[in-house]
């Protein structure tokens, strides 16, 4: 069991136990410690625009540097900017810092290897048994050296234009680009703008408190505006550290994830072998709609990185979840939010279509999310009572209903999730669920 890495890397608050400089300094010994032993080729570390981003980025450096790895500094770029430069620089690794679509008050880290891929369970594992070593240095001789790779950002617009199969680009489109106040906000404006799209950007004005705050994938209602009062054709939400996409359509209606992977699918048959990777979460309606098309359809645990497992297990390419993460692994190594978008954008070129038109495809069953914030950690293996209820629960929804009950891998919280044909009795099933399972957390306290 790892001490340390979660779903998605480490996590948590800044000040608390782990998220720490003082651990993270210690965290970049360990890491570097274990790194050197397969390769000598530098670490590069990149972040969001969260103002600890300063303060974490020197520990790490520190503690990289301490046990004599060399580090390329990125600076404020998205996630996948750097599993990308990861693999296009020859570096043997790759950390983000960064909490994704977490408030301003979180950080965290995410480590790339060498190929551009989350690392794998046993460097983990060896990385968290250093951590419980002292501190060794390196003689003063063999310390590492930092240094700055300066055109990262321009580097990564450039591979994004790339995936853009069509000839004419985006002119004639009309887009909203909400980049979260976050690391793409630089780099989005520049792919969408030099690929010839008519383009208004908002949530570009980082000040290091704001990221995520009523911007961005995780709230719409900012982007949903503007769309209506441009009369914009569409718009990209994209989260805090830019892997994440949620788009909103001419209407001003939201178009997510899975309504994304279903538009992306239809467009690439051609190129996906086998069938579509989704999560616990995806919606029923989603999964129907990809064995239309004659895919077969997966479901993972939730978290991408449960989706590339299954889809290396499966030997499949595409992949996501409702939230938004899509990966593409004919396109990239990881999410990619922009990447992401100009796959659904030359959908929409392809198909001489709407977005809104292009989502018809797939009619998305009712489905109701009720998060239980929590106090202390829980495990819901420790509720007996929960299995006779979530089985009334699913009497009462019958074959086409589903219920979901999971702890979530990167914020203190239980979700709550039921899903069916029948809008009112969803909700009425999912607040009651929630309910009762907080009396019995309550109870367990007392």
């Amino acid at each position: 069991m790892k001490k340390y890495f979660g779903t998605d890397g480490i996590r948590g608050r800044v000040g608390q136990h782990p998220i720490t400089p003082d651990f993270v300094m210690k965290l970049g010994w360990a890491a570097g410690r274990v790194l050197a032993r397969n390769g000598d080729g530098p670490v590069l570390i990149g972040k969001d625009t969260r103002l600890s981003g300063y303060m974490f980025e020197s520990a790490l450096e520190a503690g990289l540097s301490a046990a004599g790895v060399n580090v390329r500094l990125l600076g404020p770029v998205p996630t996948p900017a750097i599993a990308f430069l990861t693999r296009n620089t020859h570096a043997q690794a790759g950390i983000v810092i960064s909490a994704s679509h977490n408030p301003y008050y979180d950080n965290g880290l995410k480590f790339f290897s060498g190929q551009g891929l989350k690392l794998a369970d046993d460097i983990e594992l060896a990385i968290e048994a250093e951590l419980e070593l002292p501190l060794e240095f390196v003689e003063s001789g063999k310390l590492g050296k930092a240094s700055r790779i300066t055109d990262a950002p321009r580097r990564y617009i450039e591979y994004c234009k790339s995936k853009l199969d069509s000839a004419s680009g985006l002119k004639g489109l009309h887009i909203v680009v909400d980049c979260a106040h976050g690391a793409a906000y630089r780099v989005a404006p520049s792919v969408f703008e030099e690929l010839g799209a008519r383009l208004h950007v908002i949530g570009a004005e980082p000040d290091g408190t704001n990221i995520n705050d009523g911007y961005g994938a995780t709230s719409t209602a900012n982007l949903q505006k503007a769309v209506l009062e441009k009369n914009a054709d569409l718009g990209i939400a994209l989260d805090g550290d830019g892997d994440r996409l949620i788009m909103v359509d001419h209407t001003g209606a939201i178009v997510d994830g899975d309504e994304l992977l279903y538009i992306i699918a239809k467009n690439s048959l051609q190129n996906i072998q086998g069938g579509i990777v989704g999560t616990q979460m995806s919606n029923l309606g989603m999964e129907l709609a990809i064995r239309q098309l004659g895919l077969a359809f997966h479901r993972a645990q939730v978290g991408d990185r449960y989706v590339m497992d299954m889809l290396n297990e499966h030997k499949l390419v595409l992949g996501g979840e409702a939230s938004g993460h899509i990966i593409n692994l004919n396109l990239s190594t990881a999410g990619d939010g922009i990447i992401s978008a100009l796959q659904v954008l030359d959908a929409m070129i392809n198909s001489a279509s709407t977005l809104h038109s292009l989502k018809q495809g797939m009619t998305k069953y009712p489905q109701k999310l009720v998060n239980i914030k929590l106090t202390r950690s829980v495990k819901l293996s420790e509720f007996a009572e929960l299995g006779s209820l979530v089985s009334e629960a699913e009497k009462q929804l019958g074959k086409e209903g589903r219920v979901l009950l999971r702890a979530s891998g990167t914020e203190p919280l239980i979700r709550v999730m039921v899903e069916g044909r029948d809008k009112e009795l969803v909700d009425r099933l999912a607040h009651g669920l929630a309910e009762q399972l907080e009396r019995l957390i309550l109870k367990q306290s007392n």
